[in-house]
């Protein structure tokens, strides 16, 4: 039985030359799996949807005995035929929709019919659906077997968004248990091997189906900025204003439309009023984003109906997935917004970014697919070339908690069993299952509890799903819908505040927003007549979804916050916001490394303690600095808000927060700045590095990266000293070294290593100790800087370590300046100090300068003649 009649839908596609290739793939198979590459404008997402259906119509008239189906669940039902087509936007599920219904010569609803976040149109004959990839995940957790589902066709998968490899993950195994469900995996630009090898089985690949189309000319035009496109705020006005001018100047070249990407709202809308001033009357400017409404995506997808040229400026919506009629030059501001994840600072958002030559190359395609046409791009080539090649999968960038939850309901906790295309990375991973666990969503061993199952149906962030629950019993199910709605809707938050976009989407009557906080009010329960949400209501369910969040000013005025997480952040230029004592950030995202607030809203003290509660602490916090005064600990009793300090009182500090403070101070600044060691440590510790040198153990290795990670073992009792308020400087650190010779070896340390030499003269004489950590690659002898006069009687120089390590002799003159160095003292007598006793007698004429110094009778100033071995 044919449902669709293709052959007339695809009489002027390319992609009608992929049907005879999938046919062939589904000849006597229970079920279609097939990698389709086609590039973008051939009409794949307009033709392998009725085909599929066809073929599964067929199918099962050709197979009258399998017109019912075993449930996984055990019984019978009938075998579905309906078609789910997944796209990576709403705006593009509408569009597919409404474009095939339209070939169909049906209604919306009817035999093709979709549904995303906010709408719905779809009836009990409806074979084909197009859905979000959002809500075919959800439709995965609530109804793992797909019951009501013959195949489902995953479209834009080389865009890698998170829920399009979740659901592909989910899928690839749903199929090994329904030989029935029919997988079919499309793109514009994939890496069809790949994707074939993951739907495929271990014995053979998937099925590959390409299409080509004709493509005409493009011209690339440069138009590089004067000033940078991005600063600590983000996109700078300057650039801004630098694309309303190129778009002015370059629009009257072409006869067609001109599409211009550009990275979010705030600066389409930007652009398109300097646009409209620049230009006046002379085109028509429209915007296509994800927050256009219906009708006016509709209008801009339909084509022009006025012969007026159009300037249709889009976000990354109009990349690959949506077919915009007419157009013949693309503006490419060349940024992308894309999802990112900041370990280390505990956020996550949307960041600006520069595009990738990937994303670029599909942008610039759109001017080229019905004629030729024309890019133009705002950076200069090396800017181009200097970009990545490709967009990284969402997975490698984004907050994992809802895919952690996700996994967890799907019962394979962290993707373990799943074909996912890329692994979790382990680092999110670690974190989100934190996030999840704190949430109560998981257990220690990754499954979903109850609490998680309820969460992971709600299509929410799981932090905004908590907030929805727990706001409800304290502030009313209305105003925790509606607060969460308003978060996750696309609307940015004037100014960055959540209470001015709650009365904005108010005021503005917007549908889709009265519809989502309708749901969420049935996702709590039955839905009451609870009042709206206050400014205060709203900020205390922002401040339960996002604890974390919660910051208070740096300063009277400032815009400037700390974040109960650690994490300091600022508010927009435009932002009302500033100065106010509290905040509930819901979002912050990295522009050039710096965190700006995107959405919070004002809290008082009370409500930030309320919503923080598992985060208040009163604690002992004491602090060691080795280089204030005389480096005693000292300690406050503080009471926090994570890492917000609420007050602050002096105490006493006890044995057990000293002992914290000055193993952190350990670990910061190293035991030798916690020390400040005497002199005679010092000495210490470089007689015992050239003994451990040269002997090796038992002798202590003394380096300092050793003493400090043995520190509590030999140096404990002066460490608890300080700890309970000694200063370093009182402790005798030098004693403890000593504690570290070995016996019975130790009683020959000093004869092994001495201090002091004895010299010809009768005087003793220090050594000089090279430090522990310059015997690394040789071992480095002492240095005995001594008058010449008082060698007279040594024929040979000393050595230290039982002989074996000649010591350095520096031979100084009686006024002490340097005459000569040498390890070899026989050699100097007889080669070098004639010409020594040459250059100096004369100056030194009170001094002996004999000419045979190494005979002891020579001179009779020297008072002896005992030489130290």
């Amino acid at each position: 039985m044919t449902v669709f009649d293709v052959d007339s839908m695809g009489r002027s596609l390319p992609a009608a030359e992929l049907l005879p290739h999938l046919a062939a793939a589904g000849d006597d198979a229970a079920a279609l799996r097939a990698v389709v590459e086609a590039p973008p404008g051939t009409g794949k997402t307009t033709l392998v949807p009725p085909f599929l259906a066809n073929w599964i119509s067929q199918h099962a008239a050709r197979r009258p005995n399998e017109s019912t189906n075993e449930s996984l669940l055990g019984g019978t039902v009938e075998r579905p035929r309906r078609i789910v087509v997944t796209q990576p936007r709403r705006i593009a599920a509408r569009s597919a929709a409404h474009r095939l219904s339209a070939l169909s010569g049906e209604r919306v609803g009817g035999l093709v019919g979709f549904t995303v976040r906010g709408e719905h149109k779809v009836s009990a004959e409806t074979l084909i659906e197009f859905v979000t990839t959002g809500v075919l995940l959800r439709r995965l957790i609530r109804d793992p077997e797909l019951a009501d589902t013959a195949g489902v066709i995953l479209d834009e998968v080389h865009e890698r968004h998170l829920d399009s490899d979740l659901a592909f993950g989910m899928l690839r195994q749903l199929a090994e248990l329904r030989d029935d469900l029919s997988l079919v995996v499309m793109s514009a630009t994939l890496d069809a091997r790949r994707w074939a090898e993951l739907l495929g089985d271990d014995a053979r690949p998937a099925a590959v189906a390409s299409a080509s189309s004709a493509s005409f000319d493009l011209s690339e035009t440069w138009a590089a900025p004067q000033a940078a496109a991005l600063d600590a705020r983000g996109v700078t006005p300057a650039f801004l204003h630098h694309v309303a001018t190129t778009i002015a100047e370059h629009r009257a070249t072409t006869d067609g439309d001109v599409l211009v990407f550009l990275p979010g709202a705030r600066e389409i809308e930007r652009v398109a009023g300097e646009t409209r001033r620049l230009i006046r009357d002379e085109a028509e400017v429209l915007t296509l984003m994800g927050r256009t409404p219906p009708r006016e995506q509709d209008r801009v997808l339909r084509g022009s109906t006025t012969g007026r040229q159009r300037i249709i400026l889009a976000t990354n919506v109009a990349e690959s997935a949506l077919t915009v009629p007419g157009v013949r030059l693309v503006v490419d501001a060349g940024l992308d917004r894309q999802q990112r994840v900041d370990a280390m600072r505990g956020m996550s958002g949307l960041v600006t970014v520069g595009a990738s030559k990937a994303a670029m190359v599909q942008r610039a395609g759109r001017a080229a697919r019905e004629a030729p046409g024309e890019v133009v791009r705002c950076m200069s080539p090396s800017d181009y070339a200097a970009r990545p090649a490709v967009t990284p999968p969402e997975i490698e960038t984004s907050d994992l908690t809802s895919a952690v939850l996700d996994l967890a309901c799907w019962g394979a906790p962290g993707g373990k069993g799943l074909r996912l295309p890329t692994r979790l990375p382990e680092r999110a991973h670690a974190s989100a299952r934190n996030a999840a666990t704190a949430l109560g969503a998981i257990d220690d061993g990754e499954r979903a509890t109850s609490l998680g199952q309820r969460l992971a149906t709600v299509p929410a962030d799981p932090r905004l799903a908590r907030a929805l629950f727990d706001g409800a019993d304290l502030v009313g199910m209305r105003a925790a819908a509606e607060t969460v709605a308003a978060l996750e809707s696309d609307q940015r938050a004037p100014g960055a505040d959540v209470w001015a976009l709650i009365r904005q989407l108010r005021r503005s009557g917007d549908d889709r927003w009265k519809h989502e906080v309708r749901r969420l009010e049935r996702e709590v329960g039955t839905p009451s007549t609870s009042p709206p949400a206050t400014e205060q209501d709203a900020a205390l369910v922002t401040a339960l979804a996002f604890p974390d969040g919660i910051a208070r000013v740096r300063g009277s005025g400032s815009s400037d916050y700390l974040m109960a997480s650690g994490t300091g952040a600022s508010l927009p230029r435009d932002s009302g916001l500033s100065g106010q004592p509290w905040l509930a950030v819901a979002e912050a995202g990295l522009v050039q490394g710096t965190p700006l607030i995107r959405t919070a809203a004002v809290l008082d003290a009370d409500t930030a303690q309320l919503a923080g509660a598992e985060m208040l602490r009163e604690e002992e916090v004491a602090t060691f600095d080795p280089f204030q005064g005389d480096g005693k600990v000292s300690a406050r009793r503080v009471r926090s808000l994570g890492a917000i300090e609420l007050s602050a009182a002096p105490c006493r500090p006890s044995a057990e927060a000293g002992r914290r403070a000055v193993a952190s101070a350990l670990a910061d600044v190293g035991l030798r700045d916690v020390l400040r060691p005497a002199e005679s440590f010092e000495v210490l510790r470089a007689r015992l590095g050239l003994v451990r040198a040269v002997f090796g153990d038992p002798w202590p290795d003394v380096r300092w990266g050793e003493l400090t990670r043995t520190a509590e073992t030999w140096l404990g009792p002066e460490l608890e000293a300080i700890a309970q308020g000694a200063s370093p400087r009182r402790v005798d650190t030098t004693s403890a070294l000593r504690r570290l010779l070995p016996w019975p070896e130790a009683s020959r340390f000093d004869e092994i290593a001495p201090e002091r030499i004895r010299v010809p003269s009768g005087s003793a004489v220090r050594l000089e100790w090279p430090a522990a950590e310059d015997h690394e690659n040789q071992v480095t002898p002492p240095v005995l800087a001594v008058k010449l006069q008082e060698c007279f009687g040594w024929s040979i120089g000393p050595t230290v370590c039982d002989g074996r390590v000649p010591v350095t002799l520096h031979l100084l003159s009686p006024a002490r300046r340097p005459l000569a160095v040498t390890q070899d003292l026989a050699n100097f007598w007889e080669n070098v100090y004639p010409q020594v006793r040459a250059e100096n007698r004369g100056r030194y004429v009170k001094h002996p300068w004999p000419e045979d110094p190494w005979n002891a009778t020579a001179t009779a100033r020297t008072k002896s003649r005992t030489s130290h071995p």
